[in-house]
């Protein structure tokens, strides 16, 4: 079947879902465009040079005849599995792309103003609907277009300006595939107003044997001088396929660091994209995949510098084994205007067996000429003088690897600020490398 086919199966998938959403809401707009505009480009391809590695178009038309959000009957008993001991959130919960009430906590922490994206929408809410698409204004990607078009739920939240917000907000997006094979969307906008400083946790999961597919994306606007966190935590099953689109926009002086941990899954996209859009803006960027199986996961990061004296700092670590595969292409844009710009990309990858493949890609594009920029990527196996080391000090071989690989996964660890999370990741992660080789 060739490849235009094949979109076009898929975006027949969705043409019925589309037509049914409520086309009398302001919203529906946005979501018209974003249709006819994904008519027009069609779903991308491996000659589309961002999805070279990765066929998602491919994966859809064989594994979704159509991109149904299904029914759920997920009960709270569920919400115990991803419960993680010690941290205490404000919970929201989405199953099936759907804001359940009933699963999530009520009332809102001080300073923070949270409601559904469906509540927003039916009310035609004046600040979701200017703040919609604002930080995502420049991306074409065609994932992006399709979230938008079949935009129903997710989280709109507000948190307002000087707010310290002490408690960690949690978004748990849970799939009910125990019956079919579906599709869900979310879309979540964050304001971070100036000076407050919040974070937030993004954790997903699917329920049943069937093949699921979630898109959802994130839009971070972070006003003059705040400190945002946001944290994402894969760990889903193999018929799990899940594309994760964040778009950040920092105002002057603002502190953005993304957390990005992909333990397991089918095929899983990583989209992170910053604008650094004020001066003084600092970024931090960390990401670990852990990969066995046949588990498939690309990471694809964007950081544009558009004012001067602005910082950025990239680290993500990849461990491969089985046939496990990876991807990482890394840009860095420097404009004319954005001199005494500090800007750092790393990616290092262990592969633990000849079937494992990993593409890295780091990319600078530079205009101006007062900054200070590196890039970098290794990809290689274990030590061998320090797997000899360590014998030769009586530990078993199995031991040996265990202990270099989390060594090597600690350096993007220790960055985490929560403390009961990172020893939830230190214990999963430190499981999965004690395993047999």
């Amino acid at each position: 079947m060739s490849e235009v086919a094949e979109r076009n199966i898929v975006l027949a998938g969705f043409n019925d879902r589309f037509e049914n959403l409520d086309d009398s809401v302001s919203f529906h707009t946005h979501r018209r465009d974003a249709y006819d505009s994904l008519c027009e480009t069609g779903l991308p391809h491996i000659k589309n040079e961002e999805y070279k590695y990765t066929n998602i178009t491919k994966v859809l038309e064989s594994k979704f005849s159509t991109l149904d959000k299904g029914n759920s009957d997920i009960e709270p008993a569920v919400l115990e599995k991803m419960t993680i001991d010690g941290l205490d959130v404000h919970k929201l919960v989405f199953v099936n792309g759907i804001f359940s009430s009933e699963l999530s906590d009520n009332g809102m922490p001080e300073g923070v103003k949270i409601i559904n994206v469906a509540q927003a929408v039916a009310d035609d809410n004046e600040r979701f609907l200017t703040n919609f698409g604002k930080a995502s204004a420049t991306n074409d990607d065609a994932f992006l277009k399709l979230n938008t078009a079949l935009s129903e739920d997710g989280a709109f939240i507000e948190v307002e300006k000087n707010a310290i917000v002490s408690k960690p907000i949690a978004l748990f997006f849970i799939n009910d595939a125990s019956k079919q094979s579906l599709y869900s969307s979310a879309r979540n906008l964050i304001i971070a107003g100036e000076n407050s400083q919040s974070t937030f946790l993004q954790y997903y999961m699917t329920e049943g044997n069937e093949h699921s597919f979630t898109n959802v994306i994130t839009e971070v606007i972070v006003g003059e001088n705040a400190h945002t966190n946001l944290y994402k935590l894969k760990n889903n099953k193999n018929s799990a396929y899940h594309i994760g689109t964040t778009q950040v926009h920092q105002s002057k002086s603002s502190v953005f660091s993304s957390y990005t941990f992909t333990l397991s899954g089918a095929i899983v996209r990583n989209n992170l994209n910053v604008a650094s859009d004020g001066e003084g803006c600092e970024t931090h960027m960390f990401g670990l995949y852990v990969l066995d199986g046949n588990t498939h996961v690309d990471n694809h990061t964007a950081v544009d510098h558009i004012k001067p004296n602005s910082y950025s700092n990239e680290l993500y670590k990849g461990i491969l084994d089985d046939n496990a595969k990876g991807v990482f292409n890394g840009k860095v844009f420097v404009r004319q205007e954005a001199q005494k710009t500090n800007a750092f990309q790393s990616n290092k990858n262990i592969l633990l067996s000849d079937t494992s493949v990993i593409n890295t890609k780091p990319q600078l594009e530079i205009w101006a000429d007062d900054v200070k920029c590196s890039h970098g990527c290794t990809t290689g196996q274990l030590d061998e003088d320090a797997l000899f080391y360590l014998r030769a000090r009586g530990l078993s071989k199995d031991s040996a690897r265990s202990l270099l690989l989390y060594a090597f996964a600690i350096e993007v660890l220790e960055n985490v600020k929560i403390e009961p999370l990172k020893v939830y990741l230190e214990s999963i992660i430190s499981e999965r490398l004690h395993k047999d080789f």
